[in-house]
């Protein structure tokens, strides 16, 4: 494993976060950045250095055939103290993957991982000490190569940046209304869509807005083919609560295969529910919620760790729940993983990595 090197890790300004932190506007005073070249032996220099801007050719492939993949995760400041990460190796491993799917090169895990610990040492003086606040890591990797060819580029730059947020809903853990939609589509089966690539995200701005203008938080994304079965919402996983069940979309090629999704499947067995993961029909929502045999729906990811819906609306239909109250298995994950990430419950699983 190639040596970090380190340069300038002396704090020059006074750490002084914002009493109201926006999640993802504030950003720590260091970087981790590391070169590749197909040419000259891959991956060179890995380096902890003063943030700063880049400087980027304008014909860097990235701007022109979309090479960019990232991750997202989180260092907790928890009760006794200690600096800890939620199963970092997970995200590395999707990085990886998403790598492979994009024709980038892949990382070394075990350099990653030690790049985020290293990196997250050096700037802990920003992780926020509030309840429900945490330092944001965005691991990153794009095409560097200044060529207007068609194909993979030869050159990539590898960036760590960090970020202090506060709760992803400032207003407390409270419902959120989504909207399902057919008029366009996140991804299709094969494509990219169980990679976390930058286009992913591009794709679905157009959807998430029209919502926004209508009301609605998120967009629940139907599968590309069919337009019947329930995919993604948002940035998040999908679960949704049925009278003698809890189901999941299951991984079909399109869908983002979550960090905080497959902690929660895994809760759920150890818990003794029925979870599945399976395809599930939008009209088997409304069919469900007509019977009162739909009990709650709420989605999962990193930045909100769980989040509750209030309503669903697709076309001229809509199911509502509590717009106040969070459903009760939501509530229950919500305080079991936020419990395990800051130290207040048991880490049972072996979940957390502690920064030392």
């Amino acid at each position: 494993m190639k040596e970090i090197k380190i340069i300038d890790s002396e704090k020059k300004k006074e750490v002084k976060l914002p009493e109201n932190l926006v999640f993802g506007k504030t950003f720590t005073e260091h970087i981790f950045e590391m070169d590749f070249d197909r040419n000259k032996g891959g991956w060179q220099t890995p380096t902890i250095k003063r943030y700063e801007n880049l400087n980027i050719d304008p014909a860097a492939m990235v701007f022109h055939y979309g090479q960019a993949i990232f991750e997202g995760m989180k260092a907790y400041k928890q009760v006794d103290g200690k600096i800890a990460l939620f199963r970092p190796e997970k995200n590395i491993e999707r990085l990886n993957r998403s790598a492979r799917r994009l024709c980038i090169p892949e990382v070394e895990p075990e350099l990653a991982l030690k790049a985020i610990k290293e990196l997250v040492k050096i700037d802990a003086e920003w992780i926020p000490e509030k309840p429900g606040h945490s330092l944001y890591i965005r691991p990153f990797i794009f095409a560097t190569e200044p060529c207007f060819g068609v194909r993979a580029a030869d050159s990539y730059k590898f960036i760590i940046i960090l970020s202090p947020v506060g709760p992803y809903y400032p207003q407390g853990f409270k419902p959120v209304p989504i909207m399902a939609t057919d008029k366009y589509v996140r991804a299709v089966r094969k494509g990219t869509g169980e990679a976390k690539a930058a286009g992913n995200y591009a794709a679905g701005l157009i959807a998430q807005e029209e919502a926004k203008k209508e009301g609605y938080s998120q967009i629940l994304w139907l599968d590309a083919i069919e337009q019947k079965y329930i995919e993604e919402v948002g940035a998040m996983n999908i679960f949704i609560r049925f009278k003698d069940e809890v189901a999941t979309p299951a991984l079909s090629g399109s869908i983002l295969p979550g960090i905080t999704r497959m902690s929660v499947i895994e809760l759920l067995k150890d818990w003794g529910y029925n979870i599945n993961e399976r395809l599930i029909a939008i009209d088997e929502l409304f069919n469900a919620a007509d019977k009162g045999e739909l009990l709650e729906i709420f989605g999962s990811g990193t930045a909100a760790v769980i989040s509750s819906v209030s309503k669903l609306k697709y076309h001229d239909r809509e199911i509502k729940f509590s717009e106040t109250e969070p459903g009760e298995l939501a509530l229950k994950l919500y305080d079991e993983l936020t419990g395990i990430q800051y130290g207040k419950i048991e880490d049972r699983f072996g979940w957390i990595t502690i920064v030392e």
